[in-house]
C-alpha cells in the first residue's frame, strides 16, 4: 500500500471495481480511480471501497503514553470480535480483508477533537505526517486499544496480469516505475 502523490479528488462515477486477494485468500474490493498503460504495462491506481482502519495499542503512563500500531494478525485476531461489536455501536461492519482492515458504513463526521497526527520515521524517504479519525476505543483484557481511519485516501497501485488480474507493485517495482506514471498522469491531466 501507497500513500500516492496521484490522489485527485473528482466526482466521477465510481461503478467500475475491481478485486485484489492477498497470499491468504482475503479479498479487498476496491474502485478504479485511474488507470493507464506505459510501455504496453498497464495500471490501475485503486481505492478500495471500504474505509481502511488502524488500530493502535496505548502503551505507557500518562504523559509519556505512546500509540503503537497493532500489526501482529494474531494479536488482531484476538481483539477483532470486541473491535467489531464497538464499532457495531456506531453501524459500521468491521471486515478482514486483505492488506488493510476496513469498516463498511458512514464514517463519522470530522471533528477536530477526535484527531490524532502520526509522525511516519522512514529513513529512506521523507513522509508526511498522516491524519486520523478516532472511530471508537475500547480494552481487551487491561490493554486499552483505539480504531482510526486515515483522513487522507489508501490507494494501491496494481498492474494488470496477462490473465487480467490486478497485481500489486512491490515498493521496489513502484520506486522504478514511479517517474514514468507521473509524467504520464500529469499530461493526461493537462
Amino acid at each position: 500500500m501507497f500513500s500516492s502523490p496521484f490522489s485527485e479528488d473528482n466526482d466521477r462515477d465510481r461503478t467500475v471495481s475491481i478485486t485484489l486477494t492477498d497470499d491468504t485468500g482475503r479479498t479487498l474490493d476496491c474502485y478504479i480511480e485511474h488507470s493507464l498503460s506505459v510501455d504496453g504495462q498497464d495500471y490501475v491506481l485503486l481505492l478500495p471501497v471500504d474505509s481502511p482502519i488502524e488500530v493502535f495499542a496505548w502503551e505507557g503512563e500518562d504523559e509519556d503514553e505512546e500509540a503503537v500500531l497493532v500489526e501482529d494478525d494474531e494479536t488482531l485476531d484476538e481483539i477483532f470480535g470486541t473491535a467489531q461489536a464497538v464499532l457495531a455501536e456506531q453501524n459500521l461492519v468491521l471486515k478482514n480483508t486483505a492488506y488493510a482492515l476496513t469498516v463498511a458504513g458512514d464514517l463519522p463526521a470530522v471533528e477536530e477533537s477526535e484527531l490524532f497526527t502520526l509522525e511516519i520515521e522512514d529513513d529512506e524517504t521523507d513522509l508526511e505526517p498522516e491524519q486520523l479519525q478516532l472511530l471508537a476505543s475500547f480494552y481487551h483484557q487491561e490493554q486499552e486499544y483505539s480504531i482510526y481511519t486515515p483522513l487522507d485516501p489508501l490507494l494501491f497501485f496494481a498492474r494488470i496480469t496477462k490473465n487480467g488480474q490486478p497485481e500489486l507493485l512491490s515498493p521496489e517495482e513502484f520506486r522504478k516505475v514511479q517517474p514514468l506514471l507521473e509524467e504520464q498522469l500529469f499530461n493526461e491531466v493537462e
